[in-house]
């Protein structure tokens, strides 16, 4: 049952994995074309601009949860890299538990306000030329705190796996996050 749970939750957080890749390198070729625009033929575009950040946001929130299922947060390693894997299990069980379910709980449900504000108030850009439909980055900020979320609960899985089933954690390969 463990085995499936983590399964599940590892399938959900590496497809945030992929979006955010796909994001990553459609930011990269706006990022080239709004240069290329603004350098060469001396020409900009509003859109395009605020394209770049509704990208960068794409990649940092669908990144997340991938990086949290992948071991590859930011956390005090100098402590951690140190421990076993029954202490290492501990911190994480307890660190999902605590700290990240309720903080990714508390910015879904009242991100799901916010965002639904944005759709009925047909929330757009204020420059001219901007991107309409701000509501579509904005709605993907309590999707990603849920993702976040379900992250977590792999967490607790894999915690549970060294816990229960004694199952040791693989070693984190910095070099390679895939």
């Amino acid at each position: 049952m463990l085995n499936r749970l983590d399964f599940f939750f590892s399938g959900i957080t590496k497809l945030c994995g992929a979006l955010a890749c796909v994001a990553m390198i459609l930011m990269l070729f706006n990022v080239f074309y709004d240069v290329v625009m603004r350098y060469v033929f001396n020409d900009v575009s509003i859109g395009m601009q605020e394209l770049e950040w509704h990208l960068f946001a794409t990649v940092f929130l669908l990144g997340t949860p991938y990086a949290m299922q992948k071991d590859g947060h930011v956390r005090v390693d100098i402590f951690y890299e140190a421990w076993s894997d029954t202490k290492k299990a501990w911190i994480n069980l307890l660190g999902a538990i605590f700290f990240i379910l309720p903080f990714a709980g508390l910015v879904s449900y009242y991100g799901i306000d916010f965002s639904q504000d944005a759709y009925q108030m047909n929330e757009g850009s204020g420059d001219p030329g901007g991107l309409p439909h701000r509501w579509v980055i904005k709605s993907l900020i309590p999707i990603s705190f849920f993702l976040m979320g379900i992250a977590a609960l792999g967490m607790i899985i894999k915690a549970l796996k060294v816990l229960i089933l004694k199952e040791p954690y693989p070693p984190l390969d910095r070099e390679n996050l895939s």
